[in-house]
């Protein structure tokens, strides 16, 4: 599902690099329409795409209302969401008791679009009622995401902390990156969340801005060239970290894409911004797969009735894999043995089914809007000035 986003915004970003501060920079959203995409997870980000996308009408209506009402339920002590919960179901009076009295479990995190995405259905609702309650409720997400932020900037998945690779600075599956662009658009002071108050607004500022910071510094450096990042980075030391045990420190053919839509969106973008898009882009440009595509057959042997295979085909667009190996690029695959393959046939078949490991993610962005943006942004500052 795309939205389309189109209002402006103005952020104060002070970007430390090392003992270098940058002085200070109008950020705005770029008015180049860039059509940004919802991660593609499950058939629950769609329908979440949907929620949001209703004219202002609905959200007064008895089911948009009883959306809310499932919203506020779920709502942890911490003041964020679970995640994967179906918030279109009929609650029953026992399950709603359930949720009041348990209400630090299941724990609150930004995985799977949880958080913000419930953040913004409640700012639509709220807008279009009046009802305090769905104000208040997001004021607490809003104070839960600006406490989660760790000091040099990442989001971890779950907070409160939870030990492993929750704790990572997560950029798997856009977590940080819908954070980012909540806090951001907040902080524009739209027509939605004009109801955060002055001092908010300017947390999410520098909340923004920090994130920026720690995007620049979590960019892996291969040779001396800016590449692409990892899903997740480990917090002290910066660098890629393991996820789930198929999830292999690596550099993402997938989470790096999001990561520049957010970059290029940085109206008149400084010197350090306008490098990390430019080298993130080189690489993806050098780690394109040609003369294959990936192909779904059918398979008594398989849980789901199918399996993926993978079929030459010369007149095949380009694909990218989801993970490459750091300093050779070499696409690969992993399974719940943690152990890396090179070949997605080597993989058990509920591993090859139930993950997304190649994709054509980047394909419109290289295509269609990087050339756009480069041309603002890169050749016209080469010319010489008349």
């Amino acid at each position: 599902m795309i939205h389309r986003v189109i209002n402006k915004i103005k952020l104060l970003a002070v970007f430390a690099l090392g003992a270098v501060m940058l002085p200070a920079q109008d950020i705005q959203l770029s008015m180049l329409e860039y059509e940004l995409r919802i991660p593609e997870q499950t058939a629950q980000s769609e329908l979440w795409a949907d929620l949001l996308q209703h004219d202002r009408q609905w959200y007064t209506s008895p089911e948009a209302i009883r959306i809310a009402e499932n919203i506020l339920l779920y709502q942890r002590n911490s003041g964020g969401w679970p995640k994967n919960i179906d918030y279109t179901e009929t609650l029953s009076a026992v399950h709603k008791k359930e949720l009041t009295d348990y209400a630090d479990e299941p724990l609150a995190t930004i995985d799977n679009g949880a958080t913000y995405t419930q953040m913004r259905y409640l700012a639509h609702v709220y807008a279009q009622t009046g009802d305090k309650r769905y104000c208040l409720a997001f004021l607490r997400g809003l104070d839960y995401l600006l406490k989660a932020q760790y000091e040099n900037g990442g989001w971890p998945q779950y907070y409160p902390l939870r030990k492993g690779y929750y704790s990572h600075i997560t950029y798997n599956d856009d977590a940080m990156i819908g954070v980012m662009r909540l806090l951001r658009d907040v902080a524009a002071g739209g027509s939605e969340y004009r109801f955060v108050d002055e001092n908010r607004c300017f947390m999410a500022q520098k909340a923004v801005a920090k994130g920026i910071e720690c995007i620049l510094k979590t960019q892996v450096v291969v040779n001396g060239e800016l590449t692409a990042w990892c899903a997740q980075h480990d917090v002290k030391t910066l660098k890629p970290a393991r996820g789930r045990a198929y999830e292999l420190p690596s550099l993402s053919g997938k989470e790096t894409v999001d990561i520049i839509w957010f970059l290029m969106e940085i109206e008149n973008p400084p010197p350090e911004i306008i490098a990390a898009i430019e080298g993130a882009i080189s690489w993806l440009q050098r780690v394109k797969i040609n003369g294959i595509r990936q192909k779904r057959v059918t398979s008594p042997k398989s849980p789901t009735g199918y399996d993926k295979i993978i079929v030459n085909d010369p007149a095949a667009p380009p694909i990218w894999a989801r993970f490459y190996q750091i300093g050779t690029n070499r696409p690969f695959f992993s399974d719940r043995d943690g152990e890396m393959y090179f070949d997605l046939a080597d993989i058990s078949v509920e591993r090859r089914v139930g993950y997304g490991w190649l994709g054509y993610w980047p394909q419109e962005l290289l295509e269609k809007f990087y050339p756009r943006w480069q041309a603002r942004y890169v050749v016209n500052k080469r010319m010489p000035q008349k």
